[in-house]
């Protein structure tokens, strides 16, 4: 009956419906919404939109750790507690949306000033966007025309994208980020799946250290770096732990069985 019920969920997810982890389905959203987060903290009281932060358009040049590890973003919605005054200070967004930092020979544009005046308040709107997502959309759909494409999720296989060349994420900020001496990468190893028959899952460290280096999932996701250490289950995942922490948010998402379940039995 467990194999008839993950064959369902694969032929399901590869149709284009999602899959609630109750079991309810929901509808797919659209592709250049995927991994979007809305960051209304404090938006409302300063008489503005919340900002809609695209993944997807970050991701294409910079890796996880830079925003999540060097720059100090928290992995949950809204946790971070991001005001205006910070950004302006160079933290945060500010970060790099400092008007001096650039990315490919170009400025990136200011977020916030500390002081608001009629010739820099125009620039909020840049992020604090109002509901109509036309511009994003096509911004996305102009984007995605020349990366390989992927089933679900917003639909590009950034893995793929990254070992082509497509894109070039960045690794570090000149002045952010530590330098640190590189580690030996680990070998790739299967993870035996609970339902027998089940393909194997191959985890690859290669192609995570890629996007997250070690400290992204290590001791915060995952307390062992020993295989078989940590104990979690598919339903856990599906709850957001551990591997569910980055996808079904922003990574490729887990009703893609056929990413993971790789290795036949």
């Amino acid at each position: 009956m467990k194999k008839l019920i993950l064959l369902v969920l694969i032929s399901v997810a590869g149709a284009g419906v999602c899959v609630a982890a109750g079991g309810v389905k929901k509808k797919r959203m659209p592709p250049y919404d995927y991994g979007k987060v809305v960051i209304a903290n404090f938006s409302a009281k300063a008489g503005l939109s919340p900002v809609r932060f695209d993944h997807w358009s970050h991701r294409s040049r910079y890796s996880c750790r830079v925003c999540h590890i060097d720059i100090g973003f928290a992995m949950q919605a809204g946790a971070t507690q991001i005001k205006a005054s910070d950004n302006a200070n160079g933290y945060y967004c500010g970060t790099c949306h400092n008007g001096r930092l650039t990315y490919e020979g170009k400025k990136v544009f200011t977020a916030c000033e500390r002081t608001v005046t009629d010739e820099n308040r125009g620039r909020c709107a840049v992020c604090h966007r109002e509901g109509d997502a036309t511009d994003r959309a096509e911004a996305f759909y102009s984007f995605v025309e020349k990366m390989p494409r992927e089933r679900l999720g917003n639909g590009i296989n950034w893995e793929q994208a990254e070992a082509e060349g497509l894109i070039k994420p960045l690794t570090r900020i000149e002045g952010i980020s530590p330098r640190a001496s590189s580690l030996p990468v680990q070998k790739d190893f299967a993870l035996t799946a609970k339902v027998a028959g089940m393909p194997e899952i191959v985890f690859s460290h290669k192609k995570h250290t890629v996007w997250n280096g070690c400290e992204f999932c290590h001791p915060e996701i995952f307390v062992g770096v020993k295989k078989g250490m940590t104990k979690y289950s598919m339903v856990e995942i599906f709850e957001g732990k551990y591997c569910g922490v980055c996808h079904d948010k922003v990574a490729f998402p887990q009703s893609d069985c056929q990413r993971c379940h790789t290795k036949p039995v």
